[in-house]
């Protein structure tokens, strides 16, 4: 039984250890949503703060922890009366829920360098599973000799699953297209 417990402490050592974490680089990378208005037109919103990182120990990224956190009060709509209501209770309540996260819970590949990405999404205080497409953009070294990887992740998410704003489908569509793109560094 020692042999056992040891060889699990030594493996698990040995995973923890060759775990790769890697930081977002802010100056390239983006979050944006798209949502339809009145059936007709689409509304981009970007949120200005925002930060990730991904947690890998293989190099095709195949067993890699995505997490990101938004400042929703640094939301702009590029409309300075629309982005005040969006701080409001009804919409995203930021005086009560400032931040929205996303936590993965597992990476599946889907074909070359595409993924179904699962995980946890927190936005106004209630947590939802998603599954989020991701693609696996490149890789590469920057001038420092750092190695980069570059992901973009697209998903559409329900707007009423987490309590943001009660307007019918007809004025504000129900569905929010999420789309990220973002280039890391490895520590």
């Amino acid at each position: 039984m020692k042999k056992i417990s040891l060889l699990a402490i030594t493996l698990f050592m040995t995973i923890a250890v060759s775990a790769q974490k890697w930081t977002l680089d802010k100056a390239h990378s983006k979050l944006t949503f798209t949502v339809t208005h009145l059936l007709m037109s689409e509304v981009d919103g970007v949120f200005k703060s925002f930060d990730a990182s991904i947690t890998s120990s293989k190099e095709d990224f195949s067993d890699a922890t995505f997490e990101l956190t938004a400042d929703m009060t640094k939301v702009t709509t590029n409309n300075d009366m629309r982005d005040g209501h969006l701080q409001k209770e009804d919409i995203f309540n930021t005086a009560a829920f400032p931040t929205m996260t996303f936590k993965s819970t597992g990476i599946k590949s889907t074909g070359g360098n595409k993924y179904a990405l699962s995980g946890n999404l927190t936005m106004k205080g209630v947590t939802k599973p998603v599954t989020l497409n991701l693609t696996k953009l490149g890789t590469g070294t920057n001038r420092q000799g750092k190695k980069l990887v570059g992901f973009k992740v697209t998903g559409t998410i329900k707007r009423t699953d987490f309590g943001v704003g009660a307007m019918p489908a007809a004025v504000v569509a129900e569905d929010v297209e999420l789309t990220a793109s973002g280039e890391f560094a490895l520590n």
